[in-house]
């Protein structure tokens, strides 16, 4: 069954440059059960496409079709939406929440003002050893403050603080960042954990060796599109887009290949595309790319690329 389905889903800041059009026309679907990884460069728009799903895009607007459990999530009145989807059916671990946490409150206080943000009116003490316990925390930890944990403890406390009203759906915004190699290993294992009893996810990154750990998908991501998506397994063995390619051969491998790098920059997201947004960067451009490719259908998903076209 389709837990989510994105349908031209576009979104926008306003600037005093104009509209920054941050996501344009992401498509993609989800089971339950599943995990989604969505890669790419610095602002590409992954962390716009979590924000747009919980409708937290502070100065933005977004547009298009979110269908999640069966309901339509744009087309809700803010109130609803906060009652019975926000942190109920889906939370979001975001970048950098590891240094949010409010130094002046235990870690207990931080757990009851969410339970009381969102109106819970249960045992909380029962719900929040319930999230301590599923990141493998002890309870000593909620009457610390959060300068006298270490980086690990207060990435798991964040992570249990988006699963203490057990959504369905997690987004996880750069959960390993700036954390080192063990921590970073600790963290995907928790997931993967939590993945095993059912939680769906959304974990955005510009690591895609860390996706391979956990992704049942992947969505590539450049210039506020999702120019390739598919399975885990295709987009890894067998990438389409000249920019999935260009991420793979980034990285290092036991196998001591040189990485390489993509030469040039990304494009403005000022500017609407009239374009393929590779096109001043890919090594394969040909005479059709100066038009905007539509998508056209791989194995698992689709790749936005004119290279495809004599195959949809």
């Amino acid at each position: 069954m389709t837990l989510l389905k994105i349908d031209g889903l576009s979104s926008r800041y306003s600037s005093s440059k104009g509209p920054v059009y941050a996501v344009d026309d992401v498509n993609f679907e989800l089971e339950y059960g599943e995990t989604i990884g969505i890669a790419g460069e610095s602002a590409c728009g992954k962390s716009t496409l979590g924000l747009s799903l919980i409708r937290m895009l502070s100065g933005g607007t977004a547009q298009g079709k979110i269908m999640f459990d069966g309901e339509s999530v744009l087309d809700m009145d803010e109130s609803d939406f906060d009652d019975e989807f926000r942190w109920k059916k889906i939370s979001m671990i975001f970048q950098g929440a590891m240094n949010s946490l409010d130094p002046v409150f235990t870690i207990n206080e931080q757990f009851v003002e969410i339970l009381k943000q969102h109106r819970f009116d249960g045992d909380s003490k029962t719900i929040i050893s319930e999230a301590m316990n599923s990141v493998s925390l002890d309870k000593h930890v909620l009457k610390k403050y959060p300068h006298e944990l270490s980086g690990g403890m207060k990435q798991r406390v964040i992570i249990a603080m988006a699963l203490l009203l057990k959504p369905k759906f997690v987004i996880a915004d750069e959960p390993t960042t700036a954390l080192d190699v063990l921590i970073q290993a600790q963290i995907i294992n928790l997931l993967k954990s939590l993945k095993k009893d059912g939680m769906s996810f959304m974990l955005i990154t510009h690591d895609l060796a860390v996706l391979s750990e956990i992704a049942d998908k992947i969505g590539i991501m450049y210039g506020g599109q999702m120019v390739e998506f598919g399975s885990s397994e295709q987009i890894y063995k067998n990438p389409k887009h000249p920019y999935t390619q260009g991420l793979l051969e980034s990285i290092p491998t036991l196998k001591g290949n040189t990485p390489k790098y993509i030469k040039g920059i990304p494009p403005s997201l000022l500017d609407k595309p009239t374009q393929c947004r590779f096109l001043e960067r890919c090594p394969l451009a040909i005479e059709k790319c100066k038009e905007l490719p539509p998508k056209f259908k791989t194995e698992t998903g689709y790749v936005r690329c004119w290279l495809y076209e004599d195959e949809k």
